[in-house]
């Protein structure tokens, strides 16, 4: 191919070649994948020349038709074993005939070196190919390259991988596929920028990723077990790069995970009180229903750095949603010693203001039901509205009893709650006391102690 006209006058390689190149719709898939490695081996020649580019474009149009034949595959889910199909008629031999056509290809496509497969996928979204196709070519030709590669082979292959990942729609790429690429690239020494897409991309489907997932050991040279600096970068990827998409079903799902590892890395008794507040408050208030599972949390790691200060205590406690904790959790958080007892006054506040409210939304209730019925108050409105009152009136023989009746049983199932709320009440209260009386005490004994020196 480099023989050109300077070389050997009329007839030459590059010329016969060219004119091959023009009846390319007429090769065999075989003859054109043997072109291709001869372009690999002289890619200089054949980018220059054109040749490169025909002998692309016509493996990409022939897998653009593969594709085509199966309509319902942009359907497909990238975590599934096989593409699920839009097509409920579909019968289970059809479905893996479906998957054939699209990954027929993979092993051989998979003996053409990096560069040569950058093109190739950028040809194919240029294309509009499949994005679930393609981002499973490209974890087979990563697993397929990495039995024979050298370490710095691995690393292009991997940073190329990565970079075409990253033009795909997120949606469409598998997240367990990707946990499996950043738990192999810690030691080829990728590029930064590799890597930060590659963050970005799980971050992006954080709520796909389990706990086992994020239990990532922490880099070499660090004291903590999990690397939780990797899981906040996680999340800001995920709260930034979600935009509209970040529904509030996907929210709490993330939520319920990061509640998970929470619980999980408080266990670590050289997890940084910065680090651990920093997760706790990594994602917004409205995320969660209920933060008593981060009670939780929050009692495990007290109880393992049991010599935090009483300041580094309370600034953990402060990023705690008192509001948004059960009667139950906070009964026992004004017992539980691990917390300062600042803590304990604010959830037992917080469930008396909630009992007062509920008391005062009773009474409203119990108020309406003892006034007398609207009918009454139309009368003494003149003639005008006579008619009104005999529709209220006509209204109310229909089915008053049914009505009282339900309204009756509503009032007294409201009174019995009131009556468990009010129990509950006093045994905040006492146990209130019991906390401010103690804690007076232990300042008085303090102050009545005599110095030594």
């Amino acid at each position: 191919m480099e023989m050109n006209n300077s070389v050997s006058g009329n007839c030459n390689l590059l010329e016969k070649t060219k004119k091959s190149i023009e009846e390319i719709s007429y090769w065999t898939w075989p003859d054109l994948l043997v072109a291709l490695k001869h372009c690999q081996d002289l890619e200089q020649v054949a980018t220059s020349s054109g040749i490169l580019e025909k002998c692309l474009d016509s493996l990409v149009g022939r897998l653009a038709m593969t594709s085509e034949a199966s309509p319902c595959a942009s359907t497909s889910s990238p975590d599934s074993s096989g593409f699920r199909l839009s097509c409920d008629t579909r019968s289970t031999e059809s479905l893996k005939n479906s998957i054939s056509r699209a990954t027929w290809c993979f092993e051989d496509l998979s003996v053409l070196s990096p560069n040569l497969i950058e093109m190739l996928i950028k040809s194919m979204v240029s294309r509009k190919c499949n994005h679930v196709i393609i981002s499973r070519f490209l974890f087979y030709y990563q697993k397929a390259k990495f039995y024979t590669a050298s370490s710095d082979e691995k690393r292009k292959v991997s940073e190329i991988v990565i970079d075409m990942l990253y033009t795909l729609d997120p949606s469409s790429i598998s997240c367990k596929s990707l946990f499996g690429i950043l738990r192999v690239v810690p030691s080829l020494n990728i590029s930064k920028s590799s890597r930060n897409k590659l963050e970005s991309l799980i971050g992006s489907q954080m709520d796909q990723a389990t706990l086992d997932d994020l239990l990532i050991p922490s880099p070499y040279g660090t004291s903590y077990l999990y690397d939780v600096n990797l899981v906040l970068r996680f999340l800001k990827a995920f709260l930034h790069g979600g935009g509209w998409q970040l529904s509030p079903m996907r929210m709490k799902k993330v939520a319920s995970l990061v509640d998970l590892y929470i619980a999980e890395v408080a266990a670590d008794p050289c997890l940084k009180s910065s680090k651990f507040l920093a997760l706790v408050v990594a994602l917004p208030d409205s995320s969660r229903d209920s933060w008593d599972e981060l009670y939780h949390a929050m009692d495990i790691y007290l109880e393992v750095h049991a010599g935090l200060s009483e300041e580094e205590k309370v600034k953990i406690c402060y990023a705690l949603n008192y509001e948004k904790l059960s009667a139950e959790a906070c009964i026992y958080l004004s017992q539980n010693a691990n917390f300062p007892s600042k803590s304990a006054v604010q959830a037992l506040t917080s469930q008396q203001l909630k009992l007062k409210n509920l008391l005062q939304g009773t009474n409203n209730t119990k108020l309406y039901m003892d006034s007398p019925c609207n009918f009454t108050k139309t009368r003494g409105k003149g003639k005008k509205d006579e008619a009104n009152e005999q529709i209220v009136l006509y209204s109310g023989r229909l089915d008053i009893s049914a009505d009282n009746e339900k309204l009756r049983a509503h009032l007294q199932g409201m009174q019995w709650r009131v009556m468990e709320l009010e129990k509950v009440c006093k045994k905040m209260q006492t146990q209130m006391a019991k906390i401010m009386k103690s804690k007076v005490s232990s300042h008085s004994t303090a102050r009545s102690l005599p110095r030594l020196c």
